[in-house]
């Protein structure tokens, strides 16, 4: 297990981040949101946040404050419209019940309010989620071709050699060593079929730690060092990835 040291420009404190539900989108289809926002009034990067098949919980928006807290305007998009379950069973039926396209539309929405934003630098925009919001930061990164950065936290990665052509935005993969969903000799296929079609790719598979290690409900998975390590990582792949908190011109 291997975690970089966090520059000091990613770990200073902006104070308590300000927080509402909002919803974004056209006149005609509209959708929901948590968007938390730094104190300062300068412009930033900002963050796209995709939730797990639980939905937009409390831990989620908990991440999403941390993020503005690091120095970004961080929106968490509602993919099941305001359904929230910790049963196994129902996250199931919610994650089956959300079709792709859909999905996508709802974070491609998600881009273009914050790309509209007077506050936040529309060349700096990046995505991060978690299992399934994991696979779709990455499909985000397929269908947006000005996202900057795409984090993939043990999310199903795309096998399409066309679909990982489109993808412009430098990627960082999380994952644990015995995840058996998505074990780490599929995460190593990605990670050579990105690095051949000459996209910007940085892997990151923790010993000893299995899926969903870094949610703390996950109370049989969850390793604190691991998630504390990969969330470092995270900081500073978006820092070098030209998603950072440095003031934007």
């Amino acid at each position: 297990m291997r975690a970089r040291k966090v520059p000091s420009s990613v770990a200073r404190p902006a104070g308590k981040p300000k927080t509402r539900m909002m919803t974004f989108g056209h006149a005609t289809e509209k959708v929901a949101g948590f968007l938390a926002l730094p104190r300062d009034a300068r412009r930033h990067r900002a963050i796209i946040v995709i939730h797990e098949w639980w939905g937009l919980n409390e831990w989620v928006k908990k991440q999403t404050e941390k993020l503005a807290t690091n120095g970004y305007v961080a929106l968490a998009v509602d993919l099941y419209e305001g359904k929230v379950t910790a049963d196994p069973s129902e996250a199931r039926k919610l994650k089956r019940g959300l079709r792709q396209d859909r999905a996508i539309s709802d974070l491609k929405a998600a881009f273009d309010y914050l790309a509209a934003r007077p506050d936040v630098g529309a060349q700096h925009i990046g995505a991060l989620g978690w299992s399934m919001g994991g696979g779709l930061a990455v499909q985000l990164a397929i269908h947006e071709p000005q996202l900057a950065a795409s984090v993939v936290n043990y999310g199903s990665l795309p096998t399409n050699a066309g679909d990982i052509q489109k993808i412009n935005a430098r990627v960082l993969g999380i994952f644990g060593s015995l995840d058996r969903g998505i074990p780490p000799n599929k995460v190593r296929a990605f990670e050579k079929c990105m690095n051949a079609a000459g996209k910007r790719v940085d892997i990151e598979i923790y010993d000893g730690v299995g899926h969903a290690f870094e949610n703390p409900s996950n109370q049989r998975g969850y390793r604190s060092k691991a998630a504390a390590a990969a969330w470092s990582e995270t900081l500073n792949f978006l820092e070098q990835a030209n998603v950072s908190t440095s003031p934007v011109s």
